[in-house]
């Protein structure tokens, strides 16, 4: 039965935007992680994200989702609620607290914010691989999703304080990533090091593979950008646009930088590059023009390549704490660069198009959005800064965050009992004697 609310193409669109983006999780950072780590670990690193799908999910729909996008509890969160009814499914999806209503159903929505919340902890874990209890993560997902990662949606997204003193997230530039990138860099901290043969020695076991996921991650970020106006609008193809441009720029800034600084161009620095631009230009995609993502595209293949590839290896805090696919660098540094330029590079007409009544950026005069821009940079650095060292430690009362030196050694066979790649025989994991 059809209903006057229901705009068909705007729920095909929707639905398609977030299974591209639940792609990047599954397989994408599952197989982009299993290829860009030793081969001790491409099982547990893949399963890690693996499993932060599935739990997320289940907390989503029980709880999390109204705590992110419901009715209000207080001004940085929601009530949490299940929303598992048949009648809450086939309604209107509305988002109360932000006065929000879209042409497609409730269960579109809660679908769609789903893929969000959990890509950013697949994200957050590329920090604490090769060493974290996985029965500690097990446990941390959907407390991290509840206490820290909802805060955070409902503060910019679902109606909460951030966005009613106009903040501006495009697509969770501060919501997913600076918030994992700070959250893992504060977790590889408390949880420590991996083991000293794996921090001397990290090669790739299969630059392939990683490069697979790479390319499943960049496109799907088209249903991450596109997506977020609710609607197939003229502002969803510009949002996918921009994000395509200022991707490729910062691959290519990247690039040439590798090739001064190093001498020859590296595939994996091609893919930080391409990560980088990625999620700088999440907050902005729709709300800036093309000569914006430009910018946005050099900056962020200029910014955290010296982070990580000089600073990285002077500052004492980069070389103390063992953040092992760099994620500070490529999420909360490229997503903090990316939130202030809205601040700067957001044009009025974009923000019309997006359905803000901001008046642009600093380009177009409104230099106050800057510094609006920097109070939310700076609350989802203190939640997550205190919230993931808080949750941390009271995991840590009860299960051993990091795993013990004998599984360090081993990896993917001590832990899960399996291994990545069998060549023996018919596949067995070890040659029989005599073969």
């Amino acid at each position: 039965m059809s209903v006057s609310w229901l705009n068909t193409g705007d729920n095909a669109w929707q639905l398609t935007a977030a299974t591209v983006v639940g792609l990047q999780s599954v397989p994408g950072l599952v197989v982009m992680y299993a290829g860009i780590v030793k081969k001790k670990w491409a099982i547990n690193s893949a399963f890690m994200a693996f499993y932060a799908f599935a739990a997320v999910l289940i907390a989503w729909l029980l709880w999390a989702y109204n705590m992110g996008f419901g009715a209000q509890l207080f001004p940085f969160v929601g009530i949490p609620h299940p929303i598992a009814s048949m009648a809450d499914e086939l309604n209107q999806a509305v988002i109360p607290a932000a006065k929000a209503s879209a042409n497609f159903p409730m269960s579109t929505m809660v679908y769609f914010q789903f893929v969000f919340a959990a890509i950013t902890l697949i994200i957050m874990a590329g920090a604490f691989i090769g060493r974290m209890n996985f029965t500690a993560w097990m446990i941390f997902v959907p407390l991290w999703l509840t206490f820290s990662y909802t805060i955070g949606a409902f503060s910019l997204w679902g109606g909460g304080f951030l966005a009613q003193m106009g903040v501006i997230d495009y697509s969770g530039g501060y919501v997913i990533h600076l918030a994992a990138g700070v959250a893992g860099f504060v977790g590889a901290a408390v949880i420590g090091e991996r083991s000293p043969r794996d921090r001397e020695n990290f090669q790739p076991n299969n630059v392939l593979l990683m490069l697979v996921g790479a390319g499943i991650l960049w496109l799907g970020w088209n249903g991450f950008n596109g997506g977020d106006p609710y609607a197939a609008s003229r502002d969803a193809g510009a949002a996918v646009l921009n994000t395509n441009v200022a991707t490729a720029m910062s691959l290519l800034v990247w690039t040439a930088l590798d090739i001064k600084y190093f001498g020859k161009p590296a595939v994996i620095g091609a893919v930080q590059g391409m990560i980088t631009g990625l999620v700088a230009i999440t907050p902005a995609a729709g709300v800036v023009n093309g000569y914006g993502a430009l910018i946005i595209g050099i900056v962020s293949g200029v910014v955290p390549w010296y982070t990580m590839n000089v600073l990285g290896k002077r500052l004492a805090i980069f070389r103390k704490v063992d953040d092992t696919l760099g994620v500070v660098h490529t999420h909360a540094i490229a997503g903090l660069l990316g939130g202030i330029m809205v601040g700067l590079l957001a044009t009025k007409a974009g923000c019309a198009a997006f359905g803000l009544s901001t008046p642009g950026g600093a380009i177009d005069g409104n230099w106050h959005q800057v510094l609006l821009q920097i109070y939310g940079a700076a609350f989802i650095i203190v939640l997550n800064v205190v919230m993931t060292y808080l949750l941390l430690k009271v995991i840590g009362v009860f299960v051993p965050l990091r795993m013990p030196e004998t599984m360090l050694e081993i990896g993917d066979d001590a832990v899960h009992g399996e291994e990545a790649y069998a060549f023996y025989g018919d596949g067995q994991r070890r040659p029989i004697l005599g073969d």
